[in-house]
């Protein structure tokens, strides 16, 4: 391999594809960046025919991305590890595709223990010898200031979108936004056209009701960030004029996720002790959008998830405490596109009929 162009690909996972390609291609510049084709049923579909049944959903869809990424030339594989049994997918993601003839250097870029810049650069270190602290803490930098621009933004059309005069005006605007990030050039570059889009969102021409339907949605963090794993929960919600309220991001992930401890406290009696990965998070997270006054909230998750199983009785007694609905969806390679529809419709029909109900009450 050494004398073979070196050519870096990774996972999709919603839009951070965008800040990831950024990095490598100004820390690793001795290395080309191959970002895998937007995930599909077919990336699917590659994931699921290779993986053991009874693996998680975000499984197949990585092991999706990577082949469709070596199959245009990629030579090296990036993988994340996770705060559960998927971070330690990656060895049996290298020996699936090891079995099935490729040959690539296969590395893990973040593990378990070692979330910190220094782990960081001495990952990309041994890839690019030539990589100095000071460029790698730079970019690594930026990238983060990238990564939070892209979630305050994202935060901002969650809240609106649903409620566009012009169909179509929120989605538009956003890929102009997106396809301005790989040319920014520094700390300014990013502040500047962050600005101009927040400005051109904020003009953006909406008839937002004074109270309207407001819909949480916790869950296991693959499924909550990769839109098409959840067959696109949040753009149908919002299509039926809900607000959408979801906390995690990578950014609140890496910098601005709370202390174990105040999760537990805003789980209140619902939860003595953590329950792992997201679990705890949606634990809380369920409860504080109930003393919110949601009108409801969505649980996501992979089929199969223990963490995120383990928080279900919790979250159902929340429900049943605080008199507010709650959908659950598990995602599968079999999973229905249309009986998730048809499912969300259903629950926009019990949320409206509560509200009407509210107000005929408080009117006699």
């Amino acid at each position: 391999m050494a004398s073979q162009e070196k050519i870096m690909s990774f996972p999709h996972m919603g839009n951070y594809h965008i800040p990831i390609e950024f990095l490598i291609r100004h820390v690793l510049e001795n290395i080309q960046v191959l970002t895998p084709p937007q995930i599909t049923k077919k990336t699917l579909e590659l994931g699921a025919k290779y993986s053991p049944d009874f693996v998680c959903v975000p499984f197949k869809y990585n092991l999706g991305n990577y082949l469709e990424a070596l199959e245009q030339g990629a030579n090296i594989l990036v993988q994340s590890g996770g705060g559960c049994r998927f971070g330690y997918y990656g060895e049996i993601q290298e020996q699936i595709l090891r079995d099935l003839g490729y040959e690539f250097e296969f590395i893990s870029i973040i593990d378990n223990q070692n979330v910190n810049p220094l782990a960081f650069f001495n990952r990309f270190k041994r890839l690019n010898p030539q990589l100095s602290f000071v460029r790698f803490a730079y970019y690594f930098q930026l990238t983060f200031k990238m990564i939070e621009a892209m979630d305050s933004i994202d935060h901002y059309i969650r809240d609106h979108i649903g409620f566009a005069l012009q169909e179509g005006s929120f989605e538009l605007l956003h890929e102009e936004f997106l396809k301005e990030l790989p040319a920014v050039d520094g700390f300014r570059s990013l502040d500047k056209i962050y600005r101009k889009y927040d400005a051109l969102f904020r003009r953006q021409e909406v008839n937002k009701p004074e109270n309207p339907l407001r819909v949480g949605i916790v869950g296991e963090l693959y499924t909550l960030m990769e839109p098409f794993s959840s067959c696109y929960i949040e753009k149908e919600l919002a299509k039926k004029g809900i607000q959408v309220t979801r906390f995690i991001t990578i950014s609140y992930l890496l910098r601005h996720h709370p202390k174990s401890s105040d999760l537990l406290e805003w789980a209140g009696n619902y939860l003595k002790y953590e329950i792992g990965a997201d679990g705890t998070d949606s634990v809380a997270r369920a409860r504080m959008l109930a003393e919110a006054g949601y009108d409801g909230v969505i649980h996501i998750k992979p089929f199969g998830c223990t963490p995120e199983v383990n928080s279900m009785p919790m979250i159902q007694n929340i429900s049943s405490d605080y008199k507010m609905p709650v959908l659950y969806f598990s995602f599968d390679a079999q999973t229905s596109e249309t009986g998730v529809l048809t499912r969300l419709e259903a629950f926009h029909d019990m949320l409206m009929m509560r509200r009407e109900k509210e107000q005929w009450q408080n009117v006699i």
